[in-house]
């Protein structure tokens, strides 16, 4: 199927066959019988798991898994169950009919689906049949359902039929009003509405990493959610035995995603920042923009590795003696700085190392007394590891990431040696904390300091992996962020979503291929997604001029919506009036509206609305009608109507401010006003 465009749109008629709607309310009625027995069914199987005798262990497991199954079942959203139908008369499908929706639901396990998966191998054909390959599908229906139906089945009001064997190849009405739908609450899913493109994505292999670079509009965020919820559903095993993670730049953006693998069966997926997976203790410090820059700097691996393995010395390794009875067990202090030097050459996690310094030191005592008298008991063994341990923490010293990473920064000495040759003198001197703590105890970390301690933290010991990580907005990580998510996944795979354009940060990736590399995934694909389905023609063209001016090579977004609205408001020396009078404009249209400008002038915006009695809401109120916004909390959301205000005080507001605007000018899907009164910066 050709991809929607508004403009081109055919005059399509719903086929208004008689008996054609009434049987499909019919066979919603059916399927919602059929859902809600699912659910009970779901319940029933918790009591009578509950009365199954089985060891401790077993019943456990049982019983965590079916009340997990009743749970999912139990908070699946209210809405329509199915979106599509496909009749087939070709393949292996021949003479069948299925109706897609977003989760299987049939009237018995062993029965034939009523509705099947939207991510089930049959349904792919929902989304990748043509005219020109057709898949074996004589028929292809969209289903048209009243706007935030619930799932009632008189909600359902029409029905489009492409017959793909004739050669039909049109576009859909119903699809396109599904995309261009007003946005008011949280991100919808988009399952009915998934392009070809897209869909090759979703579908890709679990063991493939792959970098989606998105332009604004192009569905990046939800191809990211749904390829999620696809693995869940494909491989549901070793996905849940992994666990899986999805990453977003901040919590109002993790809140406006937050409904929409639940909409697609999916729950339990743990959604969180990466301050949040690496907070080992609360923010409390700051760090000017050059401390901030430095500790983000990918040089800074070694130096905090230098730090972590200086207290590690074969030369400090004495002879161990220990005492039983009348004879002494001994280690020539030669053997036991072997050992501490073979396993340092190991470069095992610390931790790890230290564990096998203390058994190869057990080791060699254990030997000379097997040569003695035989296989000691293990009581014995358990006794030897306990005097063994005193000259271990001399050579191999237990160690916390606070303490190695407290030191460093707060004296010169050690910071200099373990810095020797990575870094300048004056980049030293930025780095060490004016005044030191006592302890790492009463310390006072900055949020790029957490990113250290995660480094050593990781140095020490692995920390436990997920199956699958999806990271949005991964352009503005740093090389030393991207580290710390590429230990959470070094068995795993990912999906980074981002947009290089987007990159606001100091350290925002300029190339995928630097960023991939520090990820751990150097080879992974970088996909380019430059059909934008949501934000209109004349936003993406203003965009697509400021684009020319930032220094990243992403190639321009184009749309394929013809509608939409630019209007450009001079404001003179009444920027709040004029905010005033575009914001009344965009509330007499139908949908959301943004209100979106530097955070310094956010207290007289909103000031000015209060005055004129159209209070806006905060951003994490996200079904508010109006909502006032600063810029630094607005990438990844989106709204129908969007009111940039000023945008020279956005790009001057910080380091790359024209990435910033070109965010804000992003946001809108209906209409775009900017408001100024100073030169536009475009």
């Amino acid at each position: 199927m050709t991809s929607p465009h508004p403009a081109a749109l055919p005059s399509l008629h719903a086929l208004p066959t008689l008996p054609t709607l009434p049987l499909e309310r019919a066979h919603h009625d059916t399927c919602r019988a059929a859902l809600a027995a699912m659910v009970d069914g779901a319940q029933e199987q918790v009591v009578v798991g509950e009365n199954v005798s089985a060891s401790g262990a077993d019943a456990e497991v049982l019983g965590y898994q079916l009340r997990s199954k009743a749970k999912e079942m139990r908070e699946l959203p209210e809405g329509p169950l199915f979106f599509g139908r496909l009749d087939f008369d070709g393949g292996e499908h021949a003479g069948q009919a299925y109706h897609v929706g977003r989760l299987r639901i049939s009237e018995h396990p062993a029965a034939p689906p009523l509705v099947v998966d939207w991510r089930a191998q049959v349904s792919r054909a929902f989304y990748q049949a043509s005219a020109h390959d057709p898949q074996g599908v004589a028929v292809r229906r969209r289903f048209g359902w009243a706007p935030g139906s619930k799932g009632e089945s008189r909600d359902l009001t029409g029905h489009e039929d492409e017959h793909l064997s004739r050669g039909e190849d049109r576009a859909s009405d119903i699809l396109v009003r599904e995309i261009e739908r007003p946005r008011v609450g949280p991100m919808r899913d988009i399952a009915a509405t998934i392009q070809p493109e897209q869909d090759d994505l979703v579908r890709g292999d679990l063991g493939v990493s792959v970098c989606v670079q998105g332009a604004p509009g192009t569905g990046k965020t939800a191809v990211g959610l749904h390829r999620a919820a696809y693995l869940l559903y494909t491989h549901p095993q070793r996905i849940r035995r992994g666990g899986m993670l999805i990453l977003g730049p901040n919590r109002t953006f993790l809140s406006y995603i937050a409904e929409v693998l639940p909409a697609l069966g999916e729950t339990g997926v743990r959604q969180s920042t990466l301050p949040e997976e690496i907070g080992r203790h609360p923010v409390t410090g700051h760090d000017d923009a050059r401390a901030a820059a430095l500790k983000h700097d990918p040089r800074m691996a070694e130096v905090l590795r230098r730090a972590l393995y200086a207290r590690v010395s074969a030369a400090r390794a004495e002879e161990i003696a220990i005492p039983e009875g009348a004879y002494r067990w001994r280690v020539p202090a030669g053997e036991f700085a072997r050992i501490v030097a073979d396993v340092r050459a190991e470069e095992p996690p610390y931790a790890v190392g230290r564990e096998r310094v203390r058994t190869r030191a057990v080791g060699y005592v254990q030997a000379l007394a097997e040569r003695r008298a035989g296989p000691p008991p293990h009581a014995w063994v358990r006794k030897m590891s306990t005097a063994v341990r005193p000259y271990v923490d001399a050579v191999w010293p237990r160690v916390r990431a606070e303490e190695v990473v407290a030191e460093l920064l707060g004296t010169e000495g050690v910071l200099a040696a373990a810095a020797d040759g990575v870094l300048e003198d004056e980049e030293q001197r930025v780095l060490l904390w004016a005044g030191p703590p006592r302890s790492w105890k009463s310390a006072r970390w900055s949020a790029a300091d957490l990113v250290l301690l995660d480094e050593v933290a990781g140095l020490i010991e692995h920390p436990e992996g997920y199956g699958h990580v999806v990271v949005d907005e991964a352009q503005d990580l740093s090389p030393m962020e991207c580290r710390a998510i590429a230990r959470r996944v070094a068995f795993g795979s990912l999906t980074v979503l981002g947009d290089l354009a987007q990159g606001t940060t100091p350290w925002a990736a300029r190339t995928w291929g630097a960023l991939l590399t520090h990820l751990g995934r150097p080879d992974a694909a970088v996909v380019p997604l430059t059909t934008g389905f949501r934000v209109p023609e004349a936003v993406v063209g203003l965009a697509n001029r400021l684009l020319r001016q930032l220094d990243v090579d992403v190639p321009e977004a184009r749309s394929l919506r013809a509608d939409g609205e630019l209007r450009i408001r001079e404001a003179g020396d009444d920027l709040c009036g004029a905010t005033v009078a575009a914001v009344r404009d965009a509330l007499a249209r139908e949908g959301s509206v943004g209100v979106i400008t530097a955070a310094a002038d956010l207290p007289r915006v909103r000031a000015a609305l209060d005055a004129a009695g159209v209070p806006a809401a905060g951003p994490d109120d996200l079904g508010a009608r109006l909502t006032l916004v600063p810029a630094s909390l607005v990438k990844g959301l989106e709204y129908d109507h969007v009111v940039a205000v000023e945008p020279a005080a956005i790009a001057e507001a910080e380091e790359r401010g024209l990435h910033r605007l070109y965010v804000v000018l992003t946001r809108a899907v209906t209409g775009l006003e900017v408001v100024h009164g100073r030169p536009l910066p475009f």
